[in-house]
């Protein structure tokens, strides 16, 4: 869908109006992320708002690299990182629906190396000591990150360090530094201690790499094969997967860092298209952050949420299935902010709470974001970011590559922008 209507689009006033949005308003967007351009701060910036299965606004700046003066195009390739986590989670939500398993199965009944896992209760890393959990690790606790497990980048508790010293930080074997392979990063993941009881807090954590463990054991096919025949597929997204073949490496963008330093900050380039980890083949398959993908691509997958789990006839989900995946899943109702340490989130923590794959917006007052209440957003650790506002029939990707994601705030400015773009209101909102 999105391939044909990204390549055709050009912008036009009159049907921008036609999808209920300000045509002035819309053309000051490019205007203002320009400055973060032409100041060096971001090497490019894309975003794509599209209503009724319609483009209303698209705009694309900056460099693909940098350093060579190479142009972004509609179809370069970027990495998702965790806008991954989305796709792992209806992939789950599918065997769901086939009745291979059920939201309060136990972890452990699809991967026996979780069911002796304990939790932390006091020493350091080099020496410590452990309690049973009060409860065990249920799917419902992967899906929403509250599991108990962690990401080796985050700080605050001593457990963290163990991600790094067990190799699943880097997902790379500790003695052979071979990447692993879900099954070996399982059983790996299996052996920490966990931060908290299950379903006590919520913490961002690896949990999403361990679904894609359990698709595998359900299905018995890999990761991607089972992504590839049951998503990648069905939504024609033809350049989405866990790393970029050669043939493609030319579209693929360079990611960047920013540079402090006394004479000024500037990008530096950390991944370069073509030469980084994501340029050849992968052990590790990682549902929580290991996708590429293009715009029009993951325009696809937005505009399947959107409608409710329907891509053109084409039924992913049921629409049952899609709605109760926005809806808020932590208990009583409570947001990120009731139930976590702040450690780290690609959306504020005030006002949101966490549905079956993404964060749906249940405060927008709390949140300080226009955004209809009921939609849903997340981000991935290049900046990239989408949301989807089913109230408002519409859905918006940001696209560049900049670490870390919360460097600059591009996604509240992005979608305040758009906001108030938007005149033609739907009736129930």
């Amino acid at each position: 869908m999105y391939h044909e209507k990204i390549n055709n689009y050009e912008q036009s006033a009159k049907n921008e109006s036609d999808l209920g949005f300000d045509s002035e308003r819309l053309s000051y967007i490019p205007k203002y992320f320009s400055s973060y351009i032409d100041k060096g701060k971001l090497p490019n910036f894309t975003l794509l708002v599209a209503r009724n299965n319609e483009i209303a606004h698209l705009s694309s700046q900056g460099f693909s690299s940098v350093e060579d003066n190479k142009p972004i195009t509609n179809d370069s390739i970027y990495r998702f990182y965790s806008m991954t986590k989305p796709i792992t989670s209806v992939a789950i939500m599918m065997l769901y629906e086939k009745g291979l398993l059920r939201l309060e199965h136990e972890v452990s009944r699809y991967l026996p190396e979780f069911k002796d896992i304990k939790v932390w209760k006091e020493g350091t890393a080099e020496n410590y000591s452990t309690r049973e959990p009060s409860q065990p690790i249920l799917i419902k606790d992967l899906l929403t990150h509250t599991s108990g497990l962690s990401y080796g980048f985050m700080t605050g508790h001593p457990a963290i360090k163990l991600y790094t010293t067990s190799g699943i930080a880097s997902a790379k074997n500790s003695k052979t530094r071979i990447e692993m392979d879900l099954e070996e990063f399982s059983n790996t993941a299996a052996s920490l201690p966990l931060l908290f009881d299950p379903g006590s807090q919520w913490h961002y954590s690896i949990s999403i790499d361990i679904l894609g463990r359990i698709i595998e054991v359900i299905s018995g096919e890999k990761f991607d094969s089972f992504l590839k025949k049951n998503i990648f597929g069905p939504l024609n997204m033809t350049d989405t997967d866990f790393s970029v073949p050669e043939d493609k490496h030319h579209r693929f963008v360079d990611c960047y860092q920013e540079l402090v330093s006394k004479s000024g900050n500037k990008l530096k380039r950390c991944f370069t298209g073509g030469e980084d980890i994501f340029s050849k083949p992968r052990n590790f398959l990682s549902g929580g952050g290991g996708l590429c993908s293009t715009l029009a691509d993951y325009a696809n997958f937005c505009q399947m949420l959107l409608n409710d789990g329907d891509y053109m006839g084409k039924r992913i989900l049921s629409p049952i299935t899609a709605r109760y995946m926005r809806r808020n899943h932590l208990p009583e109702n409570k947001t990120m902010n009731d139930m976590g340490d702040e450690s780290f989130s690609e959306v504020r923590y005030d006002g949101a709470g966490f549905g079956l794959g993404f964060s749906p917006l249940i405060n927008s007052v709390k949140a300080l974001s226009p955004a209809s209440e009921g939609s849903v957003s997340w981000g991935g650790m290049a900046s990239t970011f989408f949301w989807v506002d089913p109230r408002e029939n519409f859905f918006t990707i940001l696209l560049t590559q900049l670490i870390p994601s919360g460097r600059y705030p591009i996604r509240p400015q992005a979608q305040t922008l758009v906001y108030s773009a938007l005149m033609d209101l739907k009736k129930n909102s």
